[in-house]
C-alpha cells in the first residue's frame, strides 16, 4: 500500500522560512516520482515542483524557482524535503505531496496517483 504523509506546515512571517517533509511507503524513487503541490482558498491545485527515479533533479515552477529547494536522504526511500525560503503572504496554501509510478517531470496533478493528507502553510505578518 502506498502512503505519504506531509509534516513541518505551520505559520512564518514574509521572507521566513519552512521545511516541508513527505514521509513515504510502499514504493522508492526509483520507479516513482514524487511531486509537491499546494492549494489555496478557493484556487485550484497547482503543482510547484517534483523529482523522480535515482538521479533525477529536481523541477520546480516559474514561481518558486530561486526560492524553494528539494532534497533527498541517501535512498531512494528516505523522506523528501521541501525547503521554502524568503515565503511570500501568497504561498499561503495547504501544501500536499503525491506519487506516481515511473519518473516523469510534470507537476500536473492528474498524473499524481497517491496523495498525502496535507500540511497548511500560513505567511502572514
Amino acid at each position: 500500500q502506498k502512503q505519504l504523509v506531509e509534516s513541518g506546515g505551520g505559520s512564518v512571517q514574509p521572507g521566513g522560512s519552512l521545511t516541508l517533509s513527505c514521509e513515504f511507503s510502499g514504493f522508492t524513487l526509483d520507479d516513482h516520482t514524487i511531486g509537491w503541490f499546494r492549494q489555496a482558498p478557493g484556487k485550484e491545485r497547482e503543482g510547484i515542483s517534483c523529482i523522480g527515479g535515482r538521479y533525477g533533479s529536481p523541477y520546480f515552477v516559474e514561481s518558486v524557482k530561486g526560492r524553494f529547494t528539494l532534497s533527498r536522504g541517501n535512498t531512494t526511500k528516505n523522506p523528501v524535503y521541501l525547503r521554502m525560503n524568503l515565503l511570500k503572504p501568497e504561498d499561503t496554501a495547504v501544501y500536499y505531496c503525491a506519487a506516481t509510478p515511473g519518473v516523469i517531470t510534470s507537476v500536473l496533478p492528474l498524473m499524481y496517483d497517491y496523495w498525502g493528507q496535507g500540511t497548511q502553510v500560513t505567511v502572514s505578518s
